[in-house]
């Protein structure tokens, strides 16, 4: 295209003569160069201004793609967050526990049956399984070692050194009875260890509850671990069972007073007192995520500690 003024090069900045113009038009745009090489070299640098424009672009896309499948990744193989089995108990809140009366501090020393009523009946309990049933506890016998070197023990009623509550589900909830410190928390052991093991002190060191058979323990339930009543502290699990029994999933709970370390342990029956305990009942019913089976040995392996 020919152009009648007196114009500059677009590309190489020399004077053009109007009759030796040649013109690049760029919509309403017009470009004069001198020759068809300076034409030739804006085309060039056009191009490959575009062409860095879109590699930015490309580096820039790709770029937000690594940081992306680097946070997913993270994410994925990282440790889940704790969370409840069963769905919507974590937005369920549960009743606080009413406190002791204001200056209680446990049993006059020594304590008696009479001092030990007064202290029980004033304390906020909660069942060690979740309803909607209440499980019946059945006098047992067994009394299990807890302690490398075992202290002397007794059981105040022959035959009931502590109650077997059977669970409906392998990996129940187990609940623990009474505010108080974590004393010992064994995740595993033989059957005549009593499998996984928690004990749990109470009234500052003179009362413990003990809860075997199971199958988990949270990993915050350690020695010397605060837990309320109510806190989850274990799974019910199937240990204990085995020989000539079959598998079932059950808890033995029991129940300890030792005011000092001079004193011989007693073993109590729980079973007057589990009667008043607060139930705690599940907003669906029962625990979200398992199946009850009628021979709980069919249940997968994979599937346990779940």
């Amino acid at each position: 295209m020919r152009a009648t003024a007196r114009r500059l090069c677009f590309a190489c900045g020399n004077a053009v003569e109007a009759d030796e113009q040649f013109v690049l038009a760029r919509g309403q745009r017009r470009e004069p160069h001198c020759s068809e090489a300076c034409v030739r070299a804006t085309v060039r640098a056009r191009r490959s201004a575009l062409w860095r424009s879109r590699l930015r672009l490309t580096a820039g896309a790709v770029l937000v793609a690594v940081v992306a499948g680097g946070v997913w990744s993270i994410k994925r193989h990282r440790a889940p967050p704790a969370r409840s089995i069963a769905l919507s108990w974590a937005e369920t809140e549960w009743p606080k526990p009413a406190p002791l009366l204001p200056g209680y501090y446990g049993p006059a020393w020594p304590p008696t049956d009479e001092d030990w009523a007064f202290a029980f009946n004033r304390a906020a309990w909660t069942y060690p399984l979740p309803g909607p049933v209440r499980r019946p506890p059945v006098a047992d016998e067994h009394l299990f070692a807890t302690d490398a070197k075992p202290h002397p023990a007794a059981c105040r009623t022959p035959g009931v050194c502590g109650v077997d509550l059977g669970g409906q589900l392998w990996g129940e909830h187990v609940f623990a009875v009474l505010e108080g410190v974590v004393d010992r928390s064994v995740p595993g052991g033989g059957d005549d260890h009593g499998g996984g093991y928690v004990r749990i002190a109470h009234f500052g060191g003179m009362m413990f509850t003990h809860y075997f058979h199971l199958a988990a323990i949270p990993r915050g339930v350690v020695r010397g671990a605060r837990v309320s009543a109510g806190e989850v502290i274990g799974l019910v699990g199937d240990t204990g069972t085995g020989g000539e029994r079959p598998a079932r999933p059950h808890l033995h709970f029991a129940f300890s007073i030792r005011p000092s370390a001079e004193w011989p342990e007693a073993y109590w029956d729980p079973r007057p007192l589990m009667v008043k305990w607060t139930l705690r009942v599940p907003p669906h019913g029962s625990v979200a995520g398992l199946v009850a089976a009628t021979n709980t040995m069919e249940i997968p392996r994979r599937h346990r500690g779940r």
